[in-house]
């Protein structure tokens, strides 16, 4: 089982990377494009997706794959 985590600034958090890549685009003729966030995406090998399981991965997300003060996350497990 893999549990996929997505990691994002917050939506108020200035995000340098994600205009530079912006700013690229524009330049190579690639409009219409409003926003660009840049984040971190995870993979992980899970033995379960049990509701303990769950918190705990949880736990390792706030404390210590993202920055909760200006990172959010997304857990989904396939």
């Amino acid at each position: 089982m893999k549990a996929k985590i997505t990691i994002t600034p917050k939506k108020a958090v200035l995000d340098p990377q994600g205009k530079a890549v912006l700013n690229a685009l524009e330049h190579l003729g690639y409009d219409g494009v409003g926003d660009v966030r840049v984040g971190k995406y995870l993979e992980l090998d899970v033995a379960s997706d049990s509701p303990e399981f769950r918190r705990t991965l949880d736990e390792a997300c706030h404390r210590f794959l993202s920055n909760p003060v200006i990172e959010d996350y997304h857990v989904e497990f396939e």
